[in-house]
């Protein structure tokens, strides 16, 4: 088992952790001390139990304000694999298409008569 030395506040700490996660108790120690920089910043010197139960509200603040945007996002993604955006490609019916061909090689013959004519 290894130990991890961090500092909270203006205070240092040695917790045994299992191997391999020490960097995520280094990390989750950063984040506390993070808070606890804010704290001491606004307040100055404060006493450690304080100290550390103002830094845990705080990021017990910030992780419950993730999970409900986390939620919100959950079901607004749940709500639109439920109802995707309908997209319509307009069609063109088949009759249409036929009418269309059928101008178009009028046209086309018209214009070969044309120049036929043109030419002489």
């Amino acid at each position: 088992m290894a130990e991890v030395d961090f500092i909270i506040g203006h205070k240092e700490y040695r917790v045994a952790a299992q191997d391999g996660e020490e960097r995520l108790l280094q990390r989750a120690a950063a984040l506390l001390d993070t808070e606890a920089q804010q704290i001491l910043s606004q307040a100055g010197r404060t006493p450690e139990p304080r100290l550390l139960l103002l830094a845990g509200l705080m990021l017990a603040d910030r992780v419950a304000t993730l999970e409900e945007r986390a939620e919100k996002a959950e079901r607004h993604l749940n709500r639109l694999q439920a109802n995707p955006t309908r997209v319509e490609v307009p069609v063109i019916p088949s009759d249409l298409k036929e009418a269309m061909a059928e101008l178009a090689a009028r046209a086309e013959s018209l214009a070969d008569r044309l120049e036929e004519q043109g030419g002489r």
